[in-house]
């Protein structure tokens, strides 16, 4: 090979260089040395065709060619990163301890969720000691007539729901779901300490229970002073526990992403395994706390359901680094003000036909982080909220209002109205309360009425309600693995959520008049003129029962699950609120019922439907109104789901439009 043609192949595999992984300037200083040994070696022949200036060349165009793939090679390993941060942080918006992003393997999921389920069976197991045998703690102890000792209970159990409308908001306004679990956690085992010290020092001074009978007479009323203490422990106990069922429905919500297909599935999954855990806890109340309290041993009782709320805490605590978290949106239902107030003020502008010129930030999240929700055509008064009276108000770039009381952004409206879309299907769930509050009021009366005896053993009146922790147990896994399986095997879906609620309304329905059938063969088998108990087993309750639990599976599983997913990133503990606050309202309607009832049926002299001695009265025409009103309420409710709209998240991929739209 002559020197010139050498020199030129020299110079010309340069151009392979920029194939090898290599750094630009390791290319560059190669092919510069190179050039310079081959001028060297020719001596600077002009002949040789090659010269220094050529390889010059050639190095100033392989050197972009280098950075380039350099720059290629940096975005693949940044684009690889990326994808490996995607499958392992979570997409939710949930920040661990630290604050920062979760790792999806290293937070939340089953983990931290059985944590939560177990702690929700103790502290159920806790709260039901208190409230499943409190009708008797009121007749027994305070020596009630059984009409206001039904309502007392009832009252107790409305004031705990309402109580779960202020943790809500307390918890996605400000505190956070977890500072709000811990905080309502304590306040409810104080007042466990409380009612468990007041009932040993007071209860053995004025209730002498003998051989561990139950009856009123072996009490003296209590003074005011020790009444007022049992009752300012009670509420204390309604105010820790209701406070803190939303937010920790919500918060063991937060564990699974919603994001993720596999977690979505999860979360589905433990509403109904949450309520498992609720029906567990009160398992233990409704056989071994009853028991111990239908013999007198009531401070015994409350001093196991302390332990329990005490052991729920530190499980609770156990969990602490595991958990997810998302950060409180600020004041909700100043927010709600806000677009009422702009909505008013704007009431005379005229609102866009396109959605597009309505008011909103830019980016996927609103002003206080939650995601944006797509716009409705419902509800066009709230929209003038939402209406730009002058453009020029907003600067370039500025995409935040200038005045919150005049002007709101579009999601705002919107979770306004997703508020008002569950106002109807809201109030149909309260009737159904009603039914469902029986219970732990007039189905314990009911039992105490009749022959409790099995074998040697007597049955609490309170303990029949075992076999509504039956029902909701084995329907939330029937429904799980054999109702839905087989119903998405043969119409290719699952039923709706309010579909799901309709089925409930009518299992509850049938519920209370199979509740009315037994109360008629229990009087056939009283004695009128004998204040004693009906020959009929108290067995015979067990069918009202368990309709009632497989009724529950159906309509507040469903509910919980239902107004959780329909509400806005800042108002998921209301949902959860929502449901529990129905129970409030079904408390309070049924409290309402029985003063009415009892006021119109004893007139005259009359005993009534609900007199202090049962055998004299008709209990069953009682349940008989309440399985009517809900069949009334049955018809409302499936007007309303045909008319309701699902939300519309605007960057969920499996958001609203999975669930279909109303109850078809």
């Amino acid at each position: 090979m002559s020197s010139s043609a050498a020199a030129a192949w020299n110079c010309k595999s340069l151009s392979f260089l920029p194939l090898l992984p290599r750094p630009s300037h390791h290319i560059d200083q190669q092919a510069e040395d190179g050039c310079k040994s081959m001028h060297h070696s020719f001596g600077g022949d002009m002949d040789a065709q090659i010269t220094q200036d050529d390889c010059s060349m050639q190095i100033a165009e392989q050197a972009p060619e280098a950075t380039a793939l350099e720059r290629g090679q940096g975005q693949g390993q940044q684009l690889e990163d990326d994808l490996y941060a995607a499958r392992t942080t979570t997409k939710d918006g949930s920040v661990d301890w630290n604050g920062r992003r979760c790792l999806r393997h290293k937070s939340g999921g089953w983990l931290a969720g059985f944590l939560m389920l177990l702690n929700q069976a103790l502290v159920t197991l806790a709260a039901n000691g208190i409230g499943t045998n409190l009708v008797m703690f009121m007749a027994v102890v305070m020596k009630l007539d059984n009409a206001d000792a039904a309502n007392h209970a009832n009252n107790w159990a409305g004031t705990t729901y309402v109580f779960s409308i202020l943790g809500a908001l307390v918890s996605d306004s400000y505190w956070g779901r977890y500072k709000a679990c811990i905080i309502f956690q304590l306040i409810f085992l104080a007042g466990l300490v409380e009612l468990s010290i007041s009932s040993h020092l007071f209860l053995h001074k004025y209730c002498d229970f003998g051989d561990g009978g139950r009856r009123q007479a072996n009490c003296r009323s209590p003074t005011k002073t020790e009444a007022l203490i049992l009752y300012i422990s009670i509420y204390q106990i309604a105010l820790g526990n209701g406070a803190y069922q939303p937010a920790i429905t919500t918060f063991g919500a937060d564990q699974f992403d919603e994001s993720d297909r596999k977690e979505r599935k999860s979360k589905t999954a433990f509403f109904g395994y949450f309520f498992v855990a609720n029906n567990l806890g009160s398992l233990v109340s409704v056989t071994v706390l009853s028991y111990i309290e239908d013999h007198g041993r009531w401070v015994l009782a409350f001093w196991i359901s302390t332990g329990a709320a005490f052991l729920g805490v530190v499980l609770f605590a156990v969990g602490t680094l595991r958990y997810r978290h998302f950060m409180p949106n600020g004041n909700a239902i100043l927010s709600v003000c806000q677009v009422i107030v702009a909505s008013i003020k704007n009431r005379r502008v005229k609102t866009p036909q396109l959605a597009e010129d309505l008011y909103e930030v830019d980016g996927n999240h609103s002003k206080n982080g939650a995601r944006k929700m797509q716009h409705t055509p419902d509800y066009r008064c709230l929209d003038k909220a939402a209406v730009i009276k002058d453009p020029s108000a907003l600067s370039a770039g500025d995409h935040h209002s200038p005045e919150p009381w005049s002007l709101c952004a579009v999601t705002q409206v919107e979770e306004v109205k997703c508020i008002l879309r569950l106002v109807p299907i809201w109030l149909c769930s309260i009737l159904y309360s009603t039914a469902y509050s029986q219970m732990s009021s007039v189905f314990i009366e009911q039992a105490e009425a009749m022959d409790s005896s099995l074998s040697k053993f007597k049955i609490p009146p309170a303990g029949v309600s075992v076999f509504e922790i039956v029902g909701v147990t084995s329907f939330v896994f029937i429904y799980r693995f054999c109702i839905a399986k087989l119903c998405s095997k043969i119409l290719s879906q699952e039923p709706t959520e309010l579909q799901r609620m309709g089925i409930g309304l009518v299992m509850s329905t049938v519920a209370m008049i199979t509740s009315g059938l037994v109360e008629q063969q229990r009087l056939k088998y009283a004695t009128k003129d004998v204040e004693t108990p009906s020959s009929l087993t108290i067995l015979w309750q067990i069918p009202q029962y368990m309709l009632i639990g497989a009724s529950e599976v159906f309509m507040y599983v469903t509910m919980t699950e239902f107004f959780n997913d329909q509400l806005p990133d800042g108002l998921k503990s209301l949902g959860s609120a929502l449901s529990v606050a129905s129970m409030s309202a079904g408390n309070y309607t049924s409290s309402l019922l029985v003063t009415l009832v009892t006021a119109i049926t004893s007139k005259g002299g009359q005993a009534g439907w609900i007199p202090q001695d049962l055998n004299k009265g008709h209990v069953d025409r009682f349940f008989f109104v309440i399985a009517a009103l809900n069949a009334v309420d049955l018809l409302v409710f499936v007007v309303f789901a045909k008319r309701y709209r699902h939300a519309s998240l605007i960057e969920s991929g499996a958001g609203a439009d999975e669930k279909g739209a109303g109850l078809r």
